[in-house]
């Protein structure tokens, strides 16, 4: 069965407007009789009450309307770029998005961001450019900050040079018109429009005021036309891609998926990221304003889904898993967290968990000592952490400063052996490790080269099986190195592997192995071999795009020296100027403090993971 569907997502610098301009698009569409309030924290997507009471959008949430034949599930995104993984994910599963700008402030330091990552995944964008109704609008002056920081090819749709524009991407289009002037009417200009912002080739600007509802008409009326894949066909394999994460009201996961493909039905049995199906007992689907539950979805939903407990953010299915990879970087900080009543601890722990399902990038660890720490991407996420563990599981808590995340990597071969009925090992196996040194960026892998008959199968079943729980052992042990950082970079050999049995063959003679003597003795030999490899303490590094005001240029390269800062290219108009550096994960978050300052509030700043290097120096010990 053929449909078209579109998956919107509106995203913006914070307070540029985007929550308002998407309850205006929701009530033109009918779903809403009134206009919700960002500042009355009455918005329709804005659910969570930090969202209401702080005016950011955190989680996205869906909404959904019918418009030109098209179902256009309306995707509300973070802005704040603690939340740039939220956004990111997002993006993955968009056909099209409005980017929302302000007529006053113009471009500003996510909206840059924000539209490289647009760019980057080929998601198709109209601009609207809002808040004209403020005093100090101008947005002439907007759309040449556009066509200046952003893309030359930004299309103004209310005003003249819209024949240039589209000619000089669109060769038929050109010669149509040197052949017939009067052939290239409006209609064939609004197909090469549609044309060409599908292909991600221009970006229409639409302006107006969300808060006043001008101007958001014609937007609404081009979103389909402009923005609206092809049909898509229900036919073939399930493919999707999971978004989002929650909590139902018994404390079950709700997982929001996009279907690529295929379709999902009520009782199937869903692989997720690899993991063992499980069945969903509940699918739903947006429709006039609430979600509604039915027996299947197909190609291009939005499905909410219960059932699955194994299944977290990100994961995919199906064809959908090949394509499986994160374009943000990983949490470089990290900070001790604790419940300020000792006796809720235990509340704490389980709350940490729940919240790393919804977003995996907060590592949740317990060190020696039993203090969790949890990955971050700055302040902002903090805050938002804390109050909601204070708000929605009733644990107030308090951190500790931030630390940077470091990882080990192996400085030689190592390998270890123990082997059964011998003084120095107490348990029923044999287990032999090595470890060697890997490339930059490979992390920790796994192999077995044992021989086949060398596996107790009574034990587990299959040479699968028991490989998996071999590299569980491995993994866990090498999570903390040396120095208390996890292990990266190296390949793990399973190199030999025995067990007995009471009565003899097919090895040594002795009391029956079990899996705990596997479970026991797998990782003292990983920590010896470890040892014997010794470990070299890496720093992550960010490779930085820096955009400044050309004039206040002298001052930032300064500071990016002082912070031990590589520049790796340069380029300048008249008024903005564009540095891409290297420097250490550390320094980027000072960098990020002082860049306000020293650019007047103009300067943004995106980083991009760029590996790892040897810390010069002392090695330093993660808190055990």
């Amino acid at each position: 069965m053929l449909r078209r569907t579109l998956n919107l997502g509106i995203l913006a610098h914070v307070d540029a407007g985007k929550t308002t301009l998407t309850e205006r698009l929701l009530y033109a569409a009918g779903v809403i009789d009134r206009v919700g309030s960002v500042d009355a924290g009455t918005t329709q997507t804005d659910s969570l009450a930090l969202e209401r009471e702080r005016g950011i959008t955190i989680r996205s949430t869906v909404a959904a309307f019918e418009r030109d034949g098209a179902c256009v599930n309306l995707i509300d995104t973070p802005g704040h770029p603690d939340f740039i993984a939220e956004v990111e994910r997002v993006l993955s599963v968009l056909d099209g998005a409005v980017l929302v700008l302000s007529a006053v402030e113009g471009v500003q330091q996510q909206t840059a961001v924000l539209m490289r990552a647009l760019r980057r995944l080929a998601v198709p964008t109209v601009l609207f450019v809002n808040k004209t109704d403020r005093t100090g609008a101008d947005v002439g002056r907007v759309l040449a900050e556009v066509r200046e920081r952003l893309t030359p090819y930004a299309v103004d749709v209310a005003g003249g040079g819209l024949l240039d524009l589209l000619a000089e991407r669109d060769e038929g289009l050109l010669a149509d018109y040197l052949r017939d002037e009067a052939a290239v009417d409006r209609a064939r200009l609004r197909r090469s429009l549609a044309t060409q912002t599908r292909r991600g080739r221009v970006f229409p600007v639409f302006s107006g005021s969300a808060a006043r509802g001008t101007g958001v008409q014609p937007l609404m009326d081009a979103l389909v036309d402009l923005l609206a894949p092809p049909p898509t066909d229900d036919d073939g394999p399930l493919a999707a891609r999971v978004f989002k994460i929650e909590r139902g009201a018994a404390g079950e996961k709700v997982a929001y998926l996009r279907l690529f493909g295929g379709r999902l039905g009520l009782r199937d049995r869903v692989s997720f990221g690899g993991a063992p199906p499980e069945k969903v007992v509940e699918v739903a689907g947006y429709r006039a304003g609430q979600w509604v539950r039915t027996d299947t979805l197909g190609a291009g939903e939005i499905a909410r889904v219960r059932g699955p407990a194994r299944v977290r953010v990100g994961d995919a299915v199906g064809d959908e898993a090949a394509g499986d990879e994160h374009h943000f970087p990983p949490p470089t900080l990290e900070a001790v967290v604790a419940a300020r009543d000792p006796a809720r601890g235990h509340l704490l722990r389980a709350a940490l968990v729940q919240l790393a399902d919804q977003d995996p990038l907060i590592g949740v660890r317990h060190d020696d000592l039993g203090r969790l720490s949890v990955s971050l991407y700055g302040r902002v996420q903090q805050e938002v952490i804390a109050e909601t563990l204070a708000r929605d599981y009733g644990v107030d808590v308090e951190f500790a400063d931030a630390t940077v995340v470091h990882v080990e990597r192996p400085g030689r071969v190592g390998e270890a052996l123990e082997v059964l009925n011998t003084e120095t090992n107490p348990y029923h196996a044999t287990v032999g490790l090595r470890i060697d040194p890997g490339l930059p960026g490979s992390g920790l892998r796994f192999r077995t080269d044992v021989p086949a008959e060398d596996i107790p199968l009574y034990l587990y079943k299959t040479h699968e099986a028991f490989r998996d729980v071999i590299e569980r052992h491995v993994r866990a042990a090498l999570a903390a190195g040396l120095r208390g950082w996890q292990v990266t970079d190296c390949l793990v050999t399973l190199t030999r592997i025995g067990y007995s049995v009471a009565d003899g063959p097919p090895s040594t003679r002795g009391p029956r192995s079990a899996a705990v003597d596997y479970r026991k003795l797998t990782p003292i030999v990983a920590r010896q071999a470890l040892r014997n490899a010794g470990t070299v303490v890496c720093e992550p590094l960010v490779d930085v795009r820096v955009e400044a005001p050309t004039a206040t240029t002298g001052a930032l390269q300064r500071e990016l020296g002082r912070l031990g800062a590589s520049t790796t290219g340069a380029w300048s108009t008249e008024t903005f100027t564009t540095l891409e550096v290297v420097l250490p994960a550390a320094r980027f978050h000072e960098l990020q403090r002082q860049l306000p300052d020293l650019t007047g509030g103009e300067g943004a700043a995106e980083p991009r993971f760029a590996g790892y290097q040897p810390v010069r120096g002392r090695q330093p010990t993660r808190t055990p």
